[in-house]
């Protein structure tokens, strides 16, 4: 397929440009990291997959250093400085006194002025998109995890902060860590080779049981409430399409080396229905179209007692690639299935993010992320609306989902959207 102006930087030859760019201010900053000195980390968000990147950051090779931390509630930070600590290796590692430790709204602030040279930020997707500006304005490379924002305003925001981050020759790696899996990069290949001939439609599929919730305190105000259960609220986390099932999206974008052009579907809240989960849809359906004509039908679902399914499917004219539950294969004309070395892709994609800097390489996931959350984005306004989503009304929407500030008080929980009356 030949990529168009809408194509993702996904081919081998377009990573290898990425690699190769110049790295401006990073270079003179890390010109001595290439003989293996301490890179400084800081940590901005404290929840379960904040302390699992940081663990995963300071197992790298190399020396490597907490320098600062940040969460917006105290217990969190405290809970993720104790558990690295339950390890002699990571304790070692760890270098973040009092004054280096930041609570609060604007805690991101003070870990990104420190002196720290790599941003891990993990934070609730809806503050993904300032605190990555900030990162990279003050001249850091970057873990973020994904999604990168929950409306098109934050992902227009990302897409900018990304670009910047080119020009100043910083590493970008995103949490889509399929892209740094031996099965995935391996399939991924054979598809873009033509094992499968002209592609034709995708499936792919995020289904599985509910997930968890923390019974609210009496003290907690609303604003509380909803932030220790952001899972649960659109301003927070985009809807469980967006949070979750982006990394199936991905895929198929990746696969298609493209993003959809339009798409429309549905979903609702049948089941998960009660105020403690807030006002998301407990399920979502998505047709999507890409400009090559090829279609992807896409579901997720977090309902309890039903058939679960992670996987992505892609069909062409000469054969199918199946990526499900850890296996890889590719039938018809050309039939291969992975059975090379697995890798732990979470880790991976430390490891590949510290060498690149060392080595003065930078690679530069932004865009991609970006745009993969702009896919999600647009399926869950079609679900919420009801109504056919181009790719460019996605893109130029001015909706934007969250408070005006976050101050710790009464916050209304949004209605749950209603097709056909409801915002997207």
């Amino acid at each position: 397929m030949k990529p168009t102006r809408r194509s993702f930087l996904y081919t081998a030859a377009a990573a290898a440009t990425a690699q190769s760019l110049a790295r401006a201010t990073a270079a003179g900053r890390f010109a001595q990291g290439q003989g293996g000195d301490e890179i400084r980390v800081g940590l901005v968000g404290c929840g379960g997959r904040g302390s699992g990147a940081i663990a995963q950051a300071l197992s790298t090779k190399g020396p490597v250093r907490l320098v600062a931390i940040a969460d917006m509630f105290g217990d969190r930070l405290d809970g993720c400085l104790e558990s690295l600590g339950e390890s002699e290796q990571l304790k070692a590692k760890l270098e973040v006194p009092k004054e280096r430790r930041f609570v609060g709204p604007d805690a991101y602030l003070g870990v990104i002025g420190s002196n720290c040279d790599v941003v891990v930020i993990a934070t609730p997707p809806h503050f993904r998109p300032s605190h990555f500006e900030a990162a990279i304005a003050a001249k850091k490379h970057v873990f973020f995890e994904k999604p990168v924002a929950v409306d098109s305003p934050g992902v227009r925001r990302v897409l900018a902060a990304a670009e910047q981050s080119q020009k100043l020759g910083l590493a970008v790696c995103s949490g889509l860590q399929r892209h740094h899996q031996n099965g995935y990069l391996e399939t991924m290949k054979r598809i873009h080779g033509g094992d499968l001939g002209r592609l034709l439609f995708a499936r792919c599929s995020w289904n599985q049981g509910g997930l968890w919730h923390a019974d609210r305190q009496p003290q907690w105000s609303d604003m509380e409430w909803q932030l220790r259960n952001w899972l649960y609220f659109t301003w927070l986390s985009g809807d469980h399409i967006v949070e979750q099932h982006v990394h199936n999206l991905d895929v198929v974008n990746w696969a298609m080396q493209a993003h959809p052009t339009r798409c429309r579907g549905m979903g609702g809240r049948q089941v998960r229905t009660d105020a403690k989960f807030g006002h998301i849809f407990d399920h979502h359906a998505i047709q999507y179209q890409y400009e090559n004509g090829a279609w992807c039908f896409s579901e997720c679902r977090q309902i309890d007692g039903c058939a679960n399914d992670v996987s992505e499917h892609v069909y062409g004219t000469d054969g199918e690639a199946h990526m499900d539950g850890g296996r890889w294969r590719i039938t018809g004309k050309k039939e291969w299935k992975h059975d090379g070395p697995n890798n732990d892709p979470y880790q991976t994609e430390h490891d590949d993010l510290f060498a690149a800097i060392r080595a003065g390489k930078p690679f530069h996931e932004g865009q991609m992320v970006a745009e993969s959350t702009l896919t999600a984005i647009m399926g869950r306004m079609a679900s919420y609306s009801g109504r056919e989503v181009t790719w460019e009304q996605a893109l130029a929407s001015d909706e934007k989902w969250g408070p005006e500030n976050y101050e710790f008080g009464p916050l209304p929980v949004d209605p749950v959207p209603m097709p056909g009356k409801k915002r997207g």
